[in-house]
């Protein structure tokens, strides 16, 4: 076992935390000062990500072989290794990262006296296991009163499947929107992109900020465990599903790439998909405009959707209501491109839109014109990334990317040397394979 023990006045000054606050960027960074350790996977590393843009220092703490989320793909240039896995540059970017063993005495002492100047922790072990480290939030605090740990797992630390393991489709599936996700004659079918783990993500930002907030508000600082369910986070997303069961016992169904009542639903037009939202909601101007605008295009036929029978939303949700408009409209759409479909239905106060592919989505004027996307160093690569950037705007304390995400270990020895470890320690630790 190697002795990583430093004196007591070393500890006493040493810090690992970045001292950036005192910059003038960093100044008008939203969290400028806020501590983070990042311990996370899949499931968390988002929410580590989003504090690191807003100013915060983000410390990434792996495992001594790497995050797991290294080995996901897809890869930089077709190259798979764990520097150019393109989920673990996104995700990380912002963050200085460190890899150490929390399985041994002497990564659990480094930890801990990281997580005495902390304010935030997430973390997405198995339930139990952080305790049997000694490194639950119960043990930290007691050094660290004020600290916040917030825990992501696939179903919370309580209940009968707290310690089951789960990927991100396991709990789309038993969260409940696996469900009607699909196709109404096939088998469910999930939305790519780990979106379990990503609702989580932002689930655990948000309740971490105002655990964090809630330091402010109280005579004492005392900070709090956070448990965040994945499951949960999927069920909050089910819309009305669970109130039409409630309520009128009824199960929604899979619907995509039908109808849902005339006048409501996807349409292939000449260069991909539209998607159409007039019907079901006759009582306004939508479904009127609508047929004038078939009508003024010359659209044969189309006068009979003035009828009074199409003004019932119960006869609109019929086989033969949805056969009709769909015999009328479809033909027609299929000659027009999206952008065109798009511009002439919204000057007529239409709810229509073009269903945008991912090409679409990075040529979009609109997302050019707010600088949505950025470009991301990636180090190991060389490259600049095209990355999303942030869905909001602060303007006093505007969000930015600090730094590109870090090569495995990147900042260890730096951290370390942060907390008093002397050279000849640090180099005994990583012989030990305490540290990478």
């Amino acid at each position: 076992m190697c002795d990583a023990t430093i004196s007591a006045d070393t500890q006493a000054v040493a810090t690992p935390w970045s001292r950036s606050a005192s910059t003038p960027d960093a100044a008008r960074s939203a969290l400028s000062g806020l501590r983070v350790l990042d311990l996370s996977g899949l499931a968390g590393q988002y929410c580590g990500k989003q504090f690191a843009d807003l100013g915060a220092d983000v410390i990434l703490i792996e495992p001594v072989m790497g995050s797991p989320v290294r080995r996901d793909g897809p890869f930089v240039d077709d190259r798979a290794h764990i520097e150019f896995s393109l989920p673990f540059a996104y995700f990380n970017a912002g963050k200085r990262g460190m890899a150490i063993d929390l399985d041994r005495p002497e990564g659990q002492r480094i930890l801990r006296q990281l997580a005495d100047g902390a304010d935030l922790i997430i973390e997405t072990e198995k339930p139990g296991t952080m305790n049997d480290r000694g490194l639950d939030h119960a043990a930290l605090s007691v050094r660290n009163p004020g600290l916040v740990m917030t825990s992501v797992t696939p179903f919370g630390q309580t209940g009968p499947y707290a310690k089951y393991e789960a990927e991100d489709i396991v709990a789309l599936a038993l969260g409940g929107l696996l469900y009607l996700g699909g196709y109404p004659d096939t088998s469910p079918i999930a939305a790519y992109g780990n979106q379990a783990y990503l609702a989580a993500a932002q689930f655990a930002s948000v309740a971490s900020m105002m655990a964090l907030l809630s330091l402010n508000t109280g005579r004492e600082r005392a900070g709090q465990h956070v448990d965040v369910s994945i499951q949960e986070c999927v069920t909050m997303g089910l819309e009305t599903a669970v109130q039409y069961y409630d309520l009128e016992r009824t199960v929604r169904k899979r619907t995509s790439g039908q109808q849902i009542m005339a006048g409501a639903g996807v349409f292939d037009c000449a260069d991909g998909q539209i998607y159409l939202m007039a019907g079901g909601i006759a009582s306004t101007r939508f479904w009127e405009n609508l047929v004038r605008w078939l009508i003024d295009e010359g659209v044969e036929a189309s006068g009979q959707l003035l009828e009074s029978g199409w003004a019932s939303h119960d006869y609109l949700a019929t086989p033969e209501a949805k056969a009709i408009f769909s015999e009328l409209f479809a033909p027609f759409a299929r000659k027009y491109t999206k952008a065109w479909l798009y511009q002439a239905g919204q000057s007529r106060r239409i709810p229509i839109c073009p269903i945008n592919t991912p090409r679409d989505i990075v040529t979009s004027r609109q997302l050019a014109y707010r600088n949505f996307f950025i470009s991301q160093e990636h180090t190991p690569s060389g490259r600049n990334l095209i990355v999303p950037g942030a869905p909001y705007r602060l303007e006093a304390t505007p969000w930015r990317q600090q730094r590109p995400a870090p090569r495995l270990g990147e900042h260890t020895s730096e951290i370390l040397a942060a907390l008093g470890y002397e050279p000849t320690t640090r180099a005994a630790l990583l012989k030990s394979g305490v540290f990478n």
